[in-house]
């Protein structure tokens, strides 16, 4: 039993199995994606001001090797950087638009965390996160993003290597997990959380907040 126990489904995000061949791409199938039960928010980091227009959906798939993470992100204006490193790696990232995705596998090292974001231009960054500091991670992460203008929404998909976050990968076990949104680069700026961290100011580093993450063979039925 992990010593911050979730107490509803709203508290539990689910990694389905992946059993589809992957695409060209090595990412998810389109139909891969339909297996996993959606996550959604829209509210700020505090769990107020709701803006639907900005709504964040995430879902999440496993293999044995990587976990894959998917944001379909609505957005009002589009704010990023125009630069990074050739293998598209941004340090700063969070002081423009992106979805972020933070991971502890071990809820009993409750200060010790991955960190991974991505932007509407396909640029990344990932960190090991540990009190008082922080270290380029070099996971090994894989991205796709697809901009779509018409519909303002843009979908980022991550493929994260096992071995970057787990020394042996047990699909038994229960991880937690947050996911959040940065929109705009002049404040005040859009921060929202799926399990909101209740902050004085915007602050994702709050890992007593985070809800929890399991691990399915097969879909969950759906409420």
């Amino acid at each position: 039993m992990s010593p911050f126990d979730a107490t509803s489904q709203e508290r539990t995000a689910v990694a389905v199995r992946m059993l589809e061949p992957p695409d060209s791409d090595g990412f998810p199938s389109w139909s891969s994606w339909e297996a996993p039960a959606p996550l959604r928010f829209n509210a700020d980091w505090q769990g107020k001001n709701a803006d639907p227009e900005r709504e964040t959906e995430v879902r999440l798939l496993w293999t044995p090797e990587t976990l894959f993470v998917r944001f379909q992100a609505k957005y009002r204006v589009i704010t990023v950087f125009p630069d990074a490193k050739p293998n598209g790696r941004r340090d700063q990232l969070w002081d423009r638009d992106v979805a972020e995705v933070f991971l502890q596998p071990d809820p009993f090292r409750l200060r010790l965390y991955k960190e991974f974001e991505v932007s509407p231009n396909g640029m990344w960054i990932d960190l090991d996160i540990a009190p008082g500091e922080k270290h380029d991670l070099k996971s090994g992460l894989r991205r796709r993003v697809i901009m779509n203008d018409a519909g303002k929404n843009w979908v980022a998909e991550l493929a994260l290597p096992m071995k970057s976050l787990v020394a042996r990968f047990d699909a038994g076990a229960t991880w937690r997990v947050n996911f959040y949104r940065v929109e705009g680069s002049i404040e005040p700026r859009f921060y929202s959380a799926w399990q909101p961290t209740k902050t004085p100011v915007p602050n994702f580093h709050v890992p007593e907040a985070f809800g929890e993450l399991t691990f399915a063979q097969h879909p969950l039925p759906r409420r």
